[in-house]
Parts: C-alpha cells; sequence; structure tokens
C-alpha cells in the first residue's frame, strides 16, 4: 500500500466521485463508467465485490478525477 493513498472500497470511491459532479453513464460487467458533464472528464471505477482497490488503480482513478491524495483523503 501506498503511504500516500488509502485503502478504499468501489463503494466509497463511487461516492467520492459523485460528490465530484460525476454520474453514472454506463456500466459493463464489474466496470462503472462516470462522466462529468462540466469538463467532459470520464472515469472508470472496477465494482469487484468486497475487494479494496489497488493502489495504482486508485492512482490512475484520482488523476482521471483530477484531484491529489490529500483532497480523496478529505473527501473520503
Amino acid at each position: 500500500m501506498s503511504p500516500l493513498l488509502p485503502q478504499v472500497k468501489a463503494k466509497d470511491l463511487i461516492r467520492v466521485a459523485k460528490q465530484l459532479g460525476f454520474e453514472l453513464d454506463r456500466q459493463k460487467g464489474s466496470h462503472a463508467i462516470f462522466y462529468r458533464p462540466s469538463d467532459k472528464a470520464r472515469v472508470v471505477i472496477p465494482v469487484h465485490a468486497g475487494r479494496d482497490i489497488k493502489p495504482k488503480t486508485l492512482h490512475g482513478i484520482i488523476d482521471d478525477m483530477r484531484i491529489t491524495p490529500e483532497k480523496l483523503k478529505e473527501l473520503l
């Protein structure tokens, strides 16, 4: 685990995405695709039951959300 990134479940990350203005666009299998109309940003969140999102995947997702690890911790 990265010292900067917390352990996060998909449901918590989805809650953060909604706080940031993302809306569920569609879901294909275990991947939920969220879209933010204001800047047309798109983010894919893997929804695997009961498992934490891996650190590298989480880092990529927060980059797509255009936030910092500190902001993620604040929103959780």
